[in-house]
């Protein structure tokens, strides 16, 4: 007789597993791109779902590649749990890249492709090889900035080579944060985050360019941006335990859009930075129901 196949696993399961709330904050990388590029137009949307689905295949690819560290630290994680077979997890990660890569070419042809490319090649690179290690937080922080770069990919690259390094430094602080995020940390890395964090917010609040009664909109996103992720800084450097730590981190990746946001409106699109910020607090609404970490 032979074994009963696992069911199929539903679509929670694979919400969580892609960490589906926290592809609120990917967008906004390639609208930042696309105003300093000055390509905002029909084709960023697309290019920011072939972003979503390269983010969605990185959290999967993460989750196989961890599957026996999460059996111990993180048991309730689908693969551990049972509720997913590493396979299936694999072949969820392999497909989304490839539906990611495809989509931007088609969205941006071959300009388009030699950026998602070496996306989804620093993706798969960070999970399987970079991530524990020292290389680690700057590899992921490539894939965000790659992904700003995405976004302009049809226009002026060098132009967005300032949203893409003020995105790069956010989510250095982000994922260097998250290597204590299970055990904790000392007050020494949740202080070093925090001075980086506010030089980012201080990066993104002056415009590029005159934007008339606009003007105050960086500004204004740029402080929202501090304030959200700083709170939570603030009570992981006052008390640096595994929990404090993985709400800071949860609070980096739902309140990027704001900083997304902010670049936005400093290249000149005061309303598409507006819009994009207003990921923020629902992100942070889903993250109560599936955690973005």
């Amino acid at each position: 007789m032979s074994p009963a196949r696992p069911a199929r696993p539903d679509w929670r399961t694979l919400a969580e597993l892609v960490r589906a709330p926290a592809a609120l904050s990917v967008p906004g990388d390639v609208v930042a791109g696309a105003a300093a590029a000055g390509t905002l137009g029909p084709r960023t949307p697309v290019l920011a779902g072939s972003s979503v689905l390269l983010y969605w295949a990185g959290m999967a690819a993460n989750d196989w590649a961890d599957r026996d560290l999460d059996a111990t630290e993180r048991p309730e994680r689908p693969i551990p749990s049972g509720r997913i077979t590493p396979g299936t997890a694999f072949g969820v990660a392999a497909g989304l890249t490839a539906a990611g890569v495809a989509l931007a070419g088609l969205a941006g042809g071959r300009r388009a492709l030699a950026v998602a490319v070496p996306l989804a090649g620093a993706v798969w690179a960070y999970d399987l090889k970079l991530k524990n290690t020292p290389a680690g937080p700057a590899a992921m922080a490539a894939c965000r900035a790659l992904d700003v770069l995405l976004g302009a990919s049809g226009g002026r690259l060098r132009s967005a080579v300032y949203p893409a390094a003020t995105v790069f430094a956010h989510t250095y602080t982000v994922t260097a944060l998250s290597t204590a995020e299970v055990h904790g940390s000392t007050p020494a890395l949740p202080a070093a985050t925090l001075a980086g964090s506010a030089a980012v917010a201080a990066a993104a609040a002056l415009p590029a360019r005159p934007v008339g009664r606009w003007s105050w909109i960086p500004a204004a996103l740029s402080g929202w941006y501090a304030k959200r992720y700083g709170e939570a800084q603030l009570k992981a450097l006052e008390k640096p335990t595994a929990g404090n730590i993985r709400a800071s981190v949860g609070a980096g990746i739902v309140n990027l859009p704001t900083l997304q946001g902010a670049l936005t409106a400093r290249a000149g699109a005061p309303l598409a930075g507006i819009a994009v910020a207003a990921a923020a607090p629902l992100g942070r609404h889903l993250a109560k129901r599936l955690s973005p970490t």
